[in-house]
């Protein structure tokens, strides 16, 4: 593949932007804000000169990656691009509704890539004209530095655009896994729960958060502890992909825990907002 269009320029987004520039790519980055692109490029350009710093890459590979990217504040790219990874935020109506208007533009060609964490591949791809070049690729956080790919199967996807995206991700230095179109996946199927009972453990009063982290990180050798890591995430996230699973299998074991939902309730959101179990102002 030569040309990508990334929809959604924050911390995901301007990431796969920048591991498909670096694999040689010509990428496009659109979002609906001139801020939002310009915060793209930032966090792209402070990602990629620290890479060089630490001697991954040299000075000119980190400057020929970022001129590599344009940005855009419609999708008319989208009339050229042989892959589109959509990044934007995990609401199934938002996404959906610029996936209509994507497969309205695309190319017959085009694969059509959503970075979804949890949301229904099959459901997702219903929205499309092309549902069997429809697929999730699900990379994880932060993009560059994070080797794994989780390659999301829905019913319409067909073996060769599997294949494709398989060895477009490869490209980019990531390893894959495939996964069926289960709510969660395998990733936030296993550590979403996770999270929850550690949100469980403070919200009963077993131990402190830094205590129930140093567990994990010292006990069960974890690089981040639990809490750290839903911080990190967002703890408005880790609430709206619980409230997937649950609604998705439809089982209480996957019911949030009070105590986050309250975070939530209170702009607690992780270190994005400066405050989460954790306080980072």
């Amino acid at each position: 593949m030569e040309r990508v269009l990334v929809v959604g320029a924050g911390q995901m987004g301007s990431g796969i932007a920048q591991v498909a520039a670096q694999a040689g790519r010509r990428v496009t980055v659109h979002d609906v804000a001139q801020d939002f692109l310009d915060r793209g490029r930032e966090t792209m350009r402070t990602s990629l000169a620290r890479l060089a710093k630490r001697g991954q890459l040299s000075q000119d590979e980190a400057a020929a990656a970022l001129a590599r990217v344009t940005f855009s504040l419609d999708l008319e790219p989208a009339r050229e691009a042989e892959l589109v990874v959509e990044a934007i935020i995990e609401r199934f109506e938002d996404k959906a509704r610029l996936w209509r208007s994507v497969s309205d533009i695309a190319p017959e060609g085009a694969i059509l890539a959503s970075n979804t964490s949890s949301l229904p591949i099959t459901r997702l791809g219903a929205n499309v004209r092309r549902p069997e070049r429809f697929i999730g690729m699900h990379f994880m956080n932060p993009v560059p530095v994070m080797q794994l790919v989780e390659i999301v199967t829905g019913i319409q996807t067909s073996e060769e655009t599997t294949i494709t995206v398989e060895a477009e991700a490869r490209a980019y230095g990531k390893t894959t896994v495939r996964a069926k179109d289960f709510p969660g996946f395998v990733s936030n199927r296993v550590l979403m729960p996770l999270i929850n009972e550690a949100v469980f453990a403070l919200y009963e009063g077993i131990a402190s958060a830094e205590d129930i982290d140093t567990v994990m990180r010292l006990g069960m050798n974890h690089p981040m502890g639990p809490l750290q890591l839903a911080d990190f995430i967002g703890l408005d996230t880790c609430l709206y992909i619980l409230e997937v699973l649950q609604e998705g299998f439809g089982d209480p074991k996957y019911r949030p825990c009070p105590l986050l939902r309250q975070y939530v309730q209170a702009g607690y959101l992780g270190r994005k907002a400066g405050r989460g179990f954790y306080n980072y102002a």
